[in-house]
């Protein structure tokens, strides 16, 4: 039998989903936004970061993750949508949450400066372990998502791509999004190899997630 490659992402162990479990129960906190390098906190934990384009369900998946209902949305207050936002997750690690690319409407010099931001955070950040990049499963991997592959590739972060809004979408159109999604990460080194499906809705996904993150070193 072949295996596809980038397959879906195993079923954890019930000790890593319980220490995922365990993980996400503790205290999680917003620590601060962040406009440049010299603002982020002490390099001291492990770092994850979330990335995906507006309207990916980034806030649903945070705030499922967690547990609480409108964690992320402390981080999405006007003023605050081109930071870098930091959490901490019961003092064990770093939970980043980067901010929606693909800004079609934003200000030219707006867009640059996050990008700018961006690129200094991923290729900088010696303790950042893993990037997530959530796409979306009704779409799958779009040119703007190819960017943010592209940027993580040069940067040499591994990334997991973690698909979105899984519950919104028939068998046929998750099995022709996995086959898309599988041949646009093919060309991308710096690719987790296994994908991660979820819906932050129907709760799929969820305990994975947080065992992976659990279990990471």
């Amino acid at each position: 039998m072949t295996m596809l490659p980038f397959p879906e992402a195993p079923q954890p162990t019930p000790e890593d989903t319980e220490a995922g479990r365990k993980l996400f129960a503790g205290p999680v906190d917003f620590v601060k936004g962040v406009v440049a390098m010299s603002g982020l906190p002490p390099a001291d934990r492990l770092e994850i970061c979330f990335a995906g384009r507006s309207n990916v369900g980034k806030s649903s998946l945070i705030n499922a993750l967690t547990g609480r209902k409108a964690l992320a949305r402390t981080s999405n207050t006007p003023g605050r949508t081109q930071e870098i936002n930091y959490f901490d997750v019961g003092e064990k690690l770093f939970l980043v949450d980067l901010p929606g690319y693909g800004f079609a409407e934003a200000p030219v010099a707006v867009v640059r400066q996050w990008q700018a931001l961006l690129k200094s955070y991923l290729s900088g950040r010696a303790t950042l372990r893993r990037a997530f990049v959530l796409i979306d499963m009704r779409h799958g991997i779009k040119k703007v998502d190819e960017e943010i592959l592209d940027l993580l590739n040069k940067a040499a972060v591994t990334f997991q791509v973690v698909l979105t809004k899984a519950d919104k979408i028939s068998a046929a159109q998750r099995d022709k999004t996995l086959d898309q999604v599988r041949k646009a990460l093919a060309k991308h080194p710096a690719a987790y190899p296994e994908l991660l499906v979820t819906s932050s809705e129907k709760g799929e996904g969820i305990a994975t997630l947080r065992a992976i993150i659990a279990t990471m070193q």
